[in-house]
């Protein structure tokens, strides 16, 4: 059966699911530094005017949930209302050493390091919770690692759909690296945006709305 096909009939499966939710709660996911809160924050900043957290070149900047309720997204005339949820990166190993090439002092870094591992324990938890999943991925880096295998397991494990963002196509060389993650997770849309310029956030959120409607 074409792939196209499958696609299709798990969101008729999927749209009796959110038909009679009134909030759609969405959770971002994915590796450290791949563009999650920057892209909570674009969605945040379009239709809220205000962002939803901090980001900085030092990995997981984000280590405790963070929620944005009652995100309004208009979207061709279509409305829907968003618990948007922002989860820490998820990793399978966090040592504090890697925390110093940033500058950091060792005890500023141990901290670092035990509330980022805490964070992806909670993020795994908030999995139960989510409606749909959007995964983030910096398009210049390699799809194929245990880090995507784990967060996709857990995703099919709990039947959840997902849309796979591939970010930061603003970079230089990341276009040619995009047929990388289509190939690497053919069953889920790909959408290539980058979150930081605000490129290609249309057809992100058409596939937004076929994914939750």
């Amino acid at each position: 059966m074409p792939i196209k096909i499958i696609k299709n009939f798990f969101k008729r499966i999927f749209y009796g699911m959110f038909a009679t939710k009134k909030h759609v709660k969405l959770g971002f996911y994915g590796p450290p530094n791949s563009g999650k809160t920057t892209l909570a924050n674009r969605l945040c900043k379009d239709w809220l005017g205000e962002e939803l957290g901090k980001t900085s070149r030092v990995p997981h900047e984000t280590r405790e949930i963070q929620i944005k309720e009652k995100v309004e997204i208009d979207f061709n005339g279509k409305k829907l209302t968003f618990k948007l949820v922002d989860t820490p990166g998820i990793a399978t190993r966090i040592d504090y050493e890697d925390f110093l090439h940033y500058g950091m002092k060792v005890r500023e870094a141990k901290k670092r390091a035990k509330e980022a591992t805490r964070g992806v324990i909670e993020a795994i938890k908030w999995l139960d919770d989510m409606d749909a999943v959007i995964i983030v991925l910096d398009t210049t880096k390699n799809p194929y690692t245990q880090v995507n295998i784990t967060i996709i397991g857990n995703l099919v494990a709990r039947k959840i759909p997902v849309l796979i963002v591939a970010n930061k196509i603003d970079l230089r060389g990341a276009r040619g690296k995009i047929k990388k993650i289509e190939a690497a997770f053919p069953e889920y849309d790909v959408v290539a945006i980058s979150a930081k310029k605000g490129k290609n956030m249309e057809e992100f959120y058409e596939n937004l709305f076929a994914l939750v409607k």
